[in-house]
């Protein structure tokens, strides 16, 4: 990377493109200024941060490669893009309004498009109109649209889906059907930059999607191959990544497209459920990713093509696609439909992890004689699934078809995901504030992960890491009961934990 014109000078190598070596450079008395500076893929640094810090240390150009000692050496992959990550590395967790840090580059994906700045072409929205009751929630389907080779299912099958599925929404609509909520479909550009367009328009719109989002659904790379026998249906490889408040939703989406599906046609059976998605971790928001994923060797290499991809499924792709689009337009029908939102409350209330960490934390503990106790803990986890059987309950047995009633339902249940948002974290700092799912100090992972500690290895053991971990976190907890309840200034809450 360069600016514009002719540049001459000598090669500096930076090693990795640090602070520090550009520091070190200067003290043994190298500058950049006027040359190519070269540096290594790598060191923690960001490929934007690099040529950022060459230009700012006077560089002409910049020159990034993979050393065979940080990176393994395939000739088919495509390996280097600008910057690797999630959305612009120089505003984490917030949006940018820089726009000229990324060069003109041409996409070769399905939609061909050529941006100028990665902030362009970002977002293309079709809202399926008229909306009866509640056009201000909103339901969101995106795909990534360029790739910098072929990209058949780097790109190309995840555009293609939701091509069809706008366009089939659209034809519902010219035909009589009326939504009770808004559909969004959005084509996200610069996702071979570090997935800019998706990232920079979720920070943009953070406080709206918390108000307004019901679920999102990425159709990116949903197709990637067959089972090893061609003449067998693809069932096996059917995988999901995805809220627990829609697993329910999901399963009963596969029945109901198992049951319209002949002999002939794909037939789904769900092998692998991974309940957290980056959307969700980040936003609170409930998320969908899933589709046909086994070993797909030609991900991210010059032969992801179509004919290739057609080949690996054994001429199924267009049934493949055609069945998997109707499973996410069953699951966003219900939700775009029904009265009351179809997602299960409840789901957090075993906590997937609740019962082995319990155990393992009231043992440890137990055995040390610090003096911390998981009560708190353990009392905030009991209040958040009273709070979501009481909800459940109110919602089974009151008039869902009265508007309002059904409006105040559904807004507190698409904010149960917001709710295990960490709030003594920054967004900034630590984007993935879900404490269930996320990454960070917040997170129960990392409190269970310290934990550990006390039995492995006592001398690392941090004991007022671990009480502040234990503290946040049991206060997230219990702020998503009240939350949830609704009964935040419970006297009885107040009391027990000024006690």
């Amino acid at each position: 990377m360069a600016g514009k014109g002719r540049e001459g000078g000598g090669v500096v190598y930076a090693h990795y493109g640090r602070p520090e070596d550009f520091n070190w450079l200067r003290s043994v008395g190298v500058l950049a200024a006027g040359h190519l500076v070269v540096m290594r893929v790598g060191g923690g640094v960001s490929f934007a941060e690099k040529v950022w810090l060459a230009e700012r240390n006077g560089g002409g150009g910049a020159l990034i490669y993979p050393d065979p000692a940080d990176l393994p050496q395939d000739p088919r992959r495509l390996g280097l893009n600008v910057h690797l990550g999630s959305g612009d590395p120089f505003t984490p967790g917030f949006p940018s309004f820089n726009l000229s840090r990324f060069p003109p580059i041409p996409s070769s994906g399905p939609a061909p498009q050529v941006f100028s700045c990665y902030l362009s072409l970002l977002l293309s929205q079709v809202r399926c109109k008229p909306v009866t009751s509640d056009p201000d929630q909103y339901v969101i389907l995106g795909a990534q649209r360029d790739s910098l080779g072929p990209g058949a299912v780097k790109s190309g099958v995840g555009t293609a889906i939701l091509l069809e599925l706008a366009r089939t929404f659209s034809a519902m609509v010219k035909n009589g059907f009326s939504p009770r909520r808004s559909l969004l479909f959005v084509s996200w550009d610069a996702g071979d930059f570090g997935n800019v367009g998706a990232t920079e328009w979720l920070e943009g719109y953070l406080s709206m999607l918390h108000l307004k989002a019901v679920a999102y659904f990425s159709l990116d790379q949903a197709i990637m191959g067959n089972s090893a026998n061609q003449n067998a249906p693809c069932d096996d490889h059917l995988s999901a990544s995805t809220s627990p408040l829609l697993v329910d939703l999901l399963d009963a989406a596969i029945r109901q497209v198992n049951r319209g599906n002949g002999s002939s046609d794909v037939r789904f059976s769900l092998k692998w459920l991974n309940l957290k998605t980056r959307v969700m971790m980040i936003n609170g928001l409930g998320s969908n990713r899933f589709g046909f994923t086994v070993a797909y060797p030609f991900l991210n290499t010059p032969l992801d093509t179509v004919p290739r991809l057609q080949e690996v499924l054994g001429g199924r792709l267009g049934v493949t696609g055609r069945s998997l689009a109707e499973l996410v337009g069953e699951m966003v029908l219900r939700l775009v439909h029904d009265h009351i939102l179809p997602l299960r409350i409840t789901s957090y209330d075993g906590w997937r992890t609740g019962s082995v960490h319990q155990v393992s934390l009231s043992r440890s503990l137990s055995s040390q004689s610090r003096g911390v106790s998981p009560q708190w803990l353990f009392s905030a986890r009991g209040d958040y699934s009273r709070a979501a059987e009481t909800l459940q309950r109110a919602i089974d047995y009151s008039d869902l078809h009265d508007p309002n009633t059904a409006r105040f339902y559904n807004t507190r249940i698409m904010k149960v995901e917001y709710y295990f948002l960490s709030q003594y974290v920054s967004a900034m700092e630590t984007p993935f504030r879900h404490v269930i799912h996320g990454r960070g100090n917040h997170t129960l992972s990392a409190l269970t992960e310290h934990l550990t500690l006390l039995t492995s290895d006592p001398g690392r053991f941090d004991e007022n890491r671990f009480r502040r971990q234990l503290a946040l976190f049991t206060w997230t907890l219990q702020g998503a009961a009240n939350a949830l309840n609704g009964d935040v200034w419970s006297i009885r809450h107040t009391q027990l934990h000024t006690h």
